[in-house]
């Protein structure tokens, strides 16, 4: 197997366009590392430098150790699944995964083999006749990725594969996706901007913006621990509460409540305080970290309402909680507790997360 390394990448096409800035990674081989992040933040460039799309201005790309940096794509030994899948129109689902293993003059029974074996895994055995104008956008989806998987590629990149599928098919190939990679030992690069895929997928998740990696961590640490504002805030459905509080000797002040601040750094002047709408909760009795305030609005959710609540002594704060559907939440008014185990605390000027109590 190959690992993959990018090693302080850097990619310039004006003094004023630096898509992609000093970004140094690794993928082990078993690895799924998803690159997720905001339009424009660097992630698709980076992911075309990796394939020989696009030559870094600085920087090297490493599979397995060797520097392939300046190797043409076709030398890479790579296999990248498109978004628009990328299949020929005219060829049959067999010829199309057949395609890029004829290109390299493989023996025709060895072809045979790798697609009976890979249309087997995914479904395809009795599709292989077909066109992909008779196939479900599912199913060409499963086509394009099994012709990344007769290649048997060093590393496999996914240009956002699911980009084209409605709600309900996209839940399901995402699905199938996770069975697939996980028998896999190869290193697989993810690219999207969705981060339902990106959570649910990865075993690593690479957040970026504007051109910088803000974060490097599984899902479960990206969300619970986010290392700055712009990843609290961009991690987690619905978004995180950020607010901004005045701090007051060992308490952030919202409202009329304090928040006890942690020992762990000495109070500044003002902080960022982080909770997210699913952690915030009713009160009950022995709660030492509350707010209280008036409802002003209810998002019916399902399964929960998503409220949002105008904090008393401070008419221009509203937090957001996700309470029970069973209720209704309009125009009272409640008070939340505010577990300190899921609480975050930001630099307001840096946006960096200040260290947790000890």
């Amino acid at each position: 197997m190959a690992k993959l390394e990018l090693i302080h990448l850097n990619k310039t096409y004006t003094p004023k366009v630096i898509p992609v800035k000093d970004l140094t990674l690794s993928v082990e081989d078993h690895e799924f590392l998803t690159l997720l992040g905001p339009s424009g933040c660097g992630k698709s460039t980076t992911l075309r430098m990796i394939a020989g799309l696009e030559q870094p201005t600085r920087g090297e790309v490493r599979i397995g150790g060797q520097d392939v940096s300046r190797k043409s794509a076709g030398d890479r030994n790579i296999a990248m699944v498109f978004q628009s899948y990328a299949l020929y129109p005219h060829m049959s689902v067999y010829d199309n995964m057949a395609s890029g293993l004829k290109l390299r003059k493989m023996p025709s029974g060895e072809i045979r083999s790798r697609i009976e074996e890979v249309s087997r895994f995914l479904g395809l055995k009795d599709l292989l006749d077909r066109r992909p104008g008779k196939l479900s956008g599912g199913q060409r989806q499963r086509v394009a990725l099994g012709r990344a998987l007769v290649r048997q590629p060093d590393v496999f990149l996914l240009d956002e594969p699911l980009s084209n599928l409605d709600a309900l098919l996209r839940e399901q190939v995402r699905a199938e996706l996770k069975q697939i990679f996980a028998s896999q030992a190869t290193p697989v690069v993810y690219v999207t901007h969705d981060q339902t895929e990106a959570m649910t997928l990865s075993s690593q998740v690479a957040l970026l913006n504007d051109g910088y990696l803000q974060q490097l961590a599984s899902p479960k640490q990206i969300y619970s621990q986010p290392a700055n504002r712009f990843v609290a805030g961009f991690i987690g459905s619905p978004q995180m509460n950020l607010l901004e509080l005045p701090c007051r000797e060992n308490y952030a002040l919202l409202g009329n409540s304090k928040i006890p601040l942690p020992t762990s750094f000495a109070p500044p002047p003002h902080v960022v305080l982080g909770i997210r709408p699913e952690h915030a909760r009713i009160a009950r009795p022995e709660e030492a970290i509350t707010v209280t305030g008036t409802i002003i609005l209810v998002e019916h959710l399902g399964m929960s309402n998503l409220v949002s609540l105008r904090v008393a002594g401070s008419e221009s704060i509203t937090v957001r909680a996700l309470l029970s559907a069973e209720q209704s939440w309009q125009g009272n008014q409640i008070t939340l507790a505010f577990p300190p185990e899921h609480t975050h605390w930001f630099h307001v000027e840096t946006g960096d997360r200040l260290p947790d109590a000890e």
